[in-house]
């Protein structure tokens, strides 16, 4: 269902109960990480405190527009879905939200898999059970030359709150963790390799190789073409996981998959 077209939608319950900004809700094949190639239900919220330069849901990050939805309105639309028992909850950030605490507490309720897709800034004490976290690297801070507003307003800001280390080590040792690194060229495995050295001494949980991922920056056939092999590389390398952008390579950019 494509609600961002729809900013001034409110929830069918009047604004009294738990309530997301949705950007979109839709169905589709899981494109990244270990669980690729899996039907199902994305709820993407609106709203993040980072903001990438290659943002690849430029709607929930420097311009938001989302519709207000109840969790029952949610929770109604996933169950539309008959053949979905996959869910994955992301953004934006998600977990800025109080009241996804509720949607995923419903969610697990029902049976459902969750997977929440988080840039790793923020902990939230929820039933997860994959949590996709993609640390940002400093190649995806706006400099004045990649900034889609060209004004480098969050250059700064953006480059201040991208890494938590700490947070990063209560996710890993609370969930099954995945962590998803959007490369843009070779220069940025030295912060990788050091910044997994970090987040590996700040939890008492084993993250493995195998539970490192690599995924070429890019949201068109054309930018993926131009990385995914040097990216693929990389991952064999260093023992990772290397993970395609699958709606890109079956839909290119085209919104709701």
């Amino acid at each position: 269902m494509p609600v961002s077209e729809t900013t001034d939608r409110q929830a069918s319950n009047g604004g009294d109960g738990p309530a997301l900004p949705i950007n979109e809700l839709f169905y589709s094949l899981q494109g990244e990480g270990k669980l690729a190639g899996t039907p199902s239900v994305f709820v993407r919220t609106s709203g993040c405190n980072l903001r990438c330069w290659f943002c690849d849901s430029y709607h929930t990050s420097w311009e938001p527009t989302h519709a207000t939805m109840s969790v029952d309105d949610i929770i109604t639309e996933v169950q539309s879905y008959e053949h979905a028992d996959h869910v994955v909850l992301t953004g934006g950030e998600p977990l800025l939200h109080d009241d996804a605490v509720v949607l995923l507490d419903r969610l697990a309720a029902l049976g459902y898999h969750t997977t929440v897709e988080t840039n790793g800034t923020i902990h939230r004490d929820a039933p997860i059970d994959l949590a996709s976290v993609s640390p940002k690297l400093a190649s995806s801070t706006p400099t004045a030359e990649t900034d889609p507003k060209g004004d480098g307003e969050w250059a700064a800001r953006h480059d201040a709150r991208r890494i938590d280390v700490a947070t990063l080590g209560a996710l890993a040792d609370d969930y099954d963790t995945q962590l998803k690194f959007v490369v843009t060229d070779p220069s940025d495995m030295p912060e990788i390799e050091s910044l997994l050295a970090e987040i590996r001494t700040a939890t008492d949980t084993r993250i493995g190789d195998e539970d490192v991922v690599l995924m070429p920056e890019g949201t068109t056939h054309a930018e993926l073409d131009a990385r995914r092999n040097e990216v693929a590389t990389l991952a064999m390398e260093h023992g990772y996981r290397y993970t395609p952008r699958l709606h890109v390579a079956l839909w290119n950019d085209a919104p709701e998959t």
